[in-house]
């Protein structure tokens, strides 16, 4: 038989656990998983289904083909089959199928701006063979558990031999997956995925493998102490408002309005608001909803959902979830949007609840769901033995774009080791500014101005980012924007060339660059080419016009309403892009550099290493600082801390 050089795999699987809320490293754990169906083509030839619910066997070649390394395994979200994989094959929680041996068409259609789903992908690019639409309730009936009726004879589970029809076309459904994933690669074939985004993608898969402990016992004690603390809540909010259901949002704003108090809302910011001037009791009731409406205590339910049975929690990290920028985004516990903390003595508040002592906390911390909220992060420890090292970029995309502007002022000012917001107010108020210091005051508003106005942002931006709120006044704003850009005049240039580059290649269908950046159209796609040499990709590009009436790059890709539509982009707009997926390729070559010290999350522009306890801080961060070859003159500095349970320093 001729040797095998690559294998699509496409599984269909079993277990009572369920996948969505847990994971699949928590979900091959089941006692009763099970891979029911194996499709694969080897090197491009037919599909074969092996049925294996049905005690079909793998051929020997198969099995020998998954742990050969020089056999290349493509499967689409390819995560999904190496775990499972691994279960199939004996290897112990923790211990999973080498990632580098691994590609997945998934995060091949999303270098490429494609949707992260078979279906969405196979309708964007048209493919003769699409994924089965009937495959949906084929999952519900033969994958996962059933409820028990009469009808059914109180079975918990559906067998192939409860319904042969539906498996007969269960297998096909499985069959065509396989051919839909090849399908992708053929009509993707001629822009290959760059070894280097690869190598990154292995990086990545190493770190989801790997996982990151939890203090399940602080977990388990929140969870718990939340319980008792909404009963009480809800108790003394019923016994204020005389309601039979106080979470009730339409109950609480007739309470309200019988007492004279009308709101439209009872969101986050309009409670907030309404607190600063309500009455009591109105103001305890707004108080009592404002602790009640905490949310976060689910991130705590989330980590004992997807927790193994090692005690680590894994598969946090989703490789090219901002398929504009090839970013990662979070999955499960949601990494990228943890509470802060801003407790001055956390690890007092930690180690009450761990102990479960409700009353102490009770005493000493009014708001039990904002401490518990503040707590979130503190779960996530290094294992027995290790500390973590938490070190990240300072104001990394404030040097990038400064960087590639060419803003000299600003270069100053970080190789100085300065205060970029302080700086920043200085050149637009004309006058020195100090952190806690001289004309202090003006800080906030350099810092609310940078954050808000370097991608082309203008009053609308300011308010969003709460320039009101922090005190500002609605007619400061206008200057503030103007007095930002007249400060920086290389960077609304650098808008304008982007914007110029971006609209001449789509219109002329040639290549031209600006600022080291390289803007092309090639079958369709406007891409740009990044100084690390990565390519953003847009999606049929074409010129048309914005909602003022003037010219744009319209692009297909997935918008707000998470569904496949026309976008429109422009200059700012392709900078943030450029600054953000920059900023990106910086944490990666962080991360490569760092590869062989035990790297258990990432957070924007954070690493945390799980390390021994004579690894130096230092000299983790000035390895993160240094400046990749490709990136000649960027200033980056990396700072850091140790401790022995995650937090915000």
């Amino acid at each position: 038989m001729a040797t095998i050089t690559s294998l699509s795999v496409d599984l269909e699987t079993f277990s009572s656990i369920n996948l969505s809320k847990s994971g699949v490293y928590r979900y091959v754990e089941a006692p009763d998983f099970e891979i029911l169906l194996f499709g694969y083509s080897a090197d491009g030839g037919p599909v074969q289904v092996i049925d294996l619910a049905c005690g079909e066997k793998l051929p020997p070649e198969i099995v020998l083909a998954l742990t050969d390394e020089s056999v290349t395994k493509w499967a689409f979200n390819a995560n999904f089959e190496r775990i499972c994989l691994s279960r199939f094959l004996g290897l112990p929680t923790g211990e999973y199928l080498d990632p580098g041996q691994w590609r997945c068409s998934m995060i091949w259609a999303a270098t490429m701006g494609l949707p992260l789903s078979l279906e969405g992908v196979g309708a964007v690019l048209k493919l003769d063979k699409q994924k089965l639409t009937e495959g949906k309730d084929l999952i519900k009936y033969f994958c996962q558990p059933c409820t028990p009726t009469k009808v059914n004879g109180q079975r918990i589970r559906n067998y192939p031999y409860h319904a042969p029809d539906k498996w007969a076309t269960f297998k096909k459904y499985n069959a065509r997956d396989v051919e839909t994933e090849m399908a992708i690669q053929a009509k993707l074939a001629k822009f290959p995925v760059p070894e280097s985004v690869w190598d990154e993608y292995h990086l990545d898969q190493e770190i989801n493998d790997r996982g990151v402990a939890l203090d399940m016992t602080l977990v388990r004690q929140a969870i718990d102490m939340n319980g008792r603390s909404r009963e009480k809540l809800t108790a003394a909010m019923k016994k204020l408002t005389g309601l039979d259901n106080p979470n009730s949002v339409q109950q609480m704003k007739q309470w309200l309005a019988d007492n004279g108090l009308e709101t439209d809302t009872l969101g986050k910011k309009a409670v907030a608001e309404l607190l600063k001037t309500a009455p009591e009791p109105l103001g305890e009731a707004l108080s009592l909803r404002q602790q009640l409406a905490k949310s976060s205590v689910k991130k705590y339910q989330t980590m004992e959902t997807a927790v193994c049975a090692d005690g680590r929690a894994r598969g946090m990290f989703q490789f090219y979830g901002a398929n504009r920028t090839g970013r990662w985004a979070g999955r499960l516990i949601q990494m990228q949007n943890l509470p802060q903390n801003h407790l001055p003595d956390l690890g007092q508040a930690r180690a009450l609840v761990r102990c479960g002592d409700f009353d102490a906390l009770e005493l000493l911390y009014e708001d039990i769901p904002d401490t518990l909220s503040q707590l979130i992060r503190t779960a996530f420890v290094p294992r027995t033995g290790a500390k973590f090292i938490v070190s990240d970029f300072s104001a990394i995309e404030a040097r990038v774009i400064a960087w590639f502007a060419g803003e000299r002022w600003r270069q100053e000012v970080f190789a100085k080791g300065g205060d970029i917001y302080c700086a920043s107010a200085s050149q637009m108020f004309k006058v020195p500014v100090e952190k806690h210091g001289i004309n202090g005051h003006l800080r906030q508003k350099g810092k609310i101005a940078e954050l808000a106005l370097g991608y082309g942002g203008s009053v609308g931006a300011l308010k969003a980012m709460g320039a009101l709120e922090m005190g500002l006044n609605e007619d400061e704003l206008p200057p503030l924007v103007d007095a930002w850009r007249q400060s920086n005049p290389n960077i609304v240039k650098l808008w304008w060339n982007v914007d110029r580059a971006a609209m001449e290649a789509v219109r002329n269908k040639h290549t031209n660059s600006t600022h080291g950046i390289v803007f092309s159209y090639q079958s369709g796609m406007l891409f740009i080419t990044l100084p690390s040499g990565r390519r953003l990709s847009y999606v049929k590009p074409r010129i048309g016009e914005n909602k003022f009436g003037g010219q744009c790059i319209t692009y297909e890709g997935i918008g707000g309403t998470k569904k496949w539509e026309r976008l429109d982009s422009y200059g700012p707009k392709f900078v943030e892009n450029i600054v953000q997926a920059t900023s990106r390729d910086i944490l990666c070559y962080a991360m490569q550099t760092l590869r062989n010290c035990s790297i258990v999350m990432h957070i924007h522009d954070e690493l945390v290493i799980e390390a021994d306890p004579r690894m130096s801080l230092q000299a983790v961060c000035e390895q993160m600082g240094r400046t990749p070859p490709w990136a000649k003159g960027l200033l980056l500095r990396a700072d850091g801390y140790e401790t022995d349970f995650y937090k915000k320093d």
